[in-house]
């Protein structure tokens, strides 16, 4: 499957829990208390004996209605503004298919999926909201009996927020890099059982910012799970605690990492230990070529590919002044990872190279050698601090973010939480509009008719 092709996830993919689900163990509880309700209303033959002045104004024999089996017209909807990524609606079609029904009066479960009718965008879908509720884009609408979905509101809505959310910012975050790689790094900030649905989230983000910007930015997520619903693999370097093992001494961490690790593996120095990015990284690029020309120089050219450097990674504490930096007495400008260290590392970067004792045959490849080494950033970065860096030209060619592809509120405040609302009614096989004050139904062109046979 690809993206953006009409295809969507098969259910097996959510592994959901199902047994649970259909009783109501992830619902909130007023969900199951309505779904009793109208159930034992249905039993005992009920008709609706309230009053509603503008529907029998049209004409409509209200008191002819089976309230129990009422058929509704649902429909989500985002409230981030100005637009959201929607991701998750391949997950909510699968709890819809799987858990969509009753328990008859033995116990037994009766589906009931194949009754709704339901349209749905696709993951990946660009929704916008104005911030007037009245004025949605709907990602989907739901028709059908209420009370054989309604335990589903809670458990569908949190799989759009969720995974909007991690689609929204990372695509803030990808349009901030302009065509620069971003590195998922976020899944120390959660529970494990998220991860496959996260970095979901982060690949269709990124599919989708290749598609509007016409650019080829390669998915990197930090672990299996993150890749399993896309095909995607886990990939990284070393930690700091792998630095310890080595007493501190980066080059050497490098070198043992470089020796057994397959050369697709990408050899990248974490060089910011001993709070000296550029003292570790001009080490770590003096040993890492010693080797490599000691290879080729004995014609052993695929174990010498294992030593080529492909880049190093300063992640300097927001607390900290590299001991490279002369400090100018602003946070800003002396801590962290920021504009100055990225310059100053590049520029050493580029020349070290100068002060290596190395034939002369050898001097233009050492210099091609230096200057292809790349530096990915880490450590507090937010689409504001990456278009920071971006406007100023900053030599960053990689960025790697964390816990802000988590957070709940966007750059300008506003939240990612889903909204659920009835907008219609079916009465005598006629729908008629019938919502909470303030909230409309609503069309999106985008939405297409789910074929359940298709999941």
């Amino acid at each position: 499957m690809s993206l953006f092709d009409g295809k969507r996830l098969p259910v097996s993919t959510f592994k959901i829990d199902v047994d649970r689900m259909r009783r109501g163990w992830y619902s909130d509880k007023y969900f199951a208390n309505i779904v009793t309700v109208l159930a034992a209303l249905s039993e005992r033959g009920y008709q609706f004996s309230g009053a509603n002045s503008e529907l029998e104004k049209s004409g409509v024999a209200v008191h002819e209605i089976p309230t129990g089996d009422v058929r509704v017209e649902m429909q989500y909807f985002t409230r981030r503004s100005p637009q959201s990524v929607v991701v998750g609606v391949d997950k909510v079609l699968a709890i819809l298919k799987e858990c969509t029904g009753y328990f008859d009066a033995g116990g037994e479960w009766v589906s009931t999926y194949d009754k709704l009718e339901v349209e749905a965008v696709q993951d990946g879908f660009l929704a916008s909201y104005s911030g007037d509720p009245r004025r949605i884009t709907p990602v989907i609408k739901i028709r059908g009996r209420y009370r054989d979905f309604a335990m589903l509101e809670t458990p569908t809505l949190g799989a759009l927020t969720r995974g909007s959310r991690v689609a929204t910012n990372v695509y803030e975050v990808q349009v901030a890099a302009g065509g620069k790689q971003v590195l998922f790094f976020p899944a120390r900030f959660d529970a494990h059982e998220v991860q496959a649905a996260d970095g979901y989230a982060y690949h269709i983000a990124v599919e989708l910012y290749n598609r509007t910007h016409d650019s080829a930015v390669l998915s990197a997520v930090s672990t299996d799970e993150q890749g399993d619903w896309w095909g995607g693999a886990g990939g990284g370097t070393v930690a700091h605690s792998a630095i310890a093992c080595f007493l501190g001494d980066t080059a050497e961490t490098v070198l043992q990492f470089a020796s057994v690790l397959p050369p697709e593996a990408h050899r990248i120095a974490l060089v910011d230990f001993n709070n000296d990015c550029i003292g570790d990284s001009l080490a770590s690029m003096k040993a890492m070529f010693k080797r490599y020309m000691e290879l080729e120089d004995a014609g052993n050219h695929v174990e010498a590919r294992k030593y080529v450097l492909y880049g190093v990674r300063p992640d300097t504490g927001s607390n900290l002044v590299d001991k490279s930096l002369e400090p100018l007495g602003d946070k800003k400008l002396d801590r962290g990872v920021n504009a100055r260290l990225v310059f100053k590392l590049r520029r050493e970067i580029d020349r070290a190279y100068e002060t290596w004792q190395i034939p002369f045959t050898w001097l233009e490849r050492a210099k091609e050698y230096c200057r292809n080494v790349k530096i990915t950033v880490t450590g507090g970065f937010t689409p504001k601090k990456i278009r920071d860096f971006e406007e100023n030209n900053v030599p960053a060619d990689v960025y790697g973010v964390g816990s802000y592809l988590f957070s709940n509120s966007s750059e300008n405040g506003t939240n990612n939480d889903f909204t659920a609302d009835v907008v219609r009614v079916e009465i005598d096989g006629v729908w008629h509009d019938l919502h909470k004050v303030g909230r409309l139904p609503c069309d999106n062109p985008a939405l297409e008719l789910v074929d359940w046979e298709a999941l």
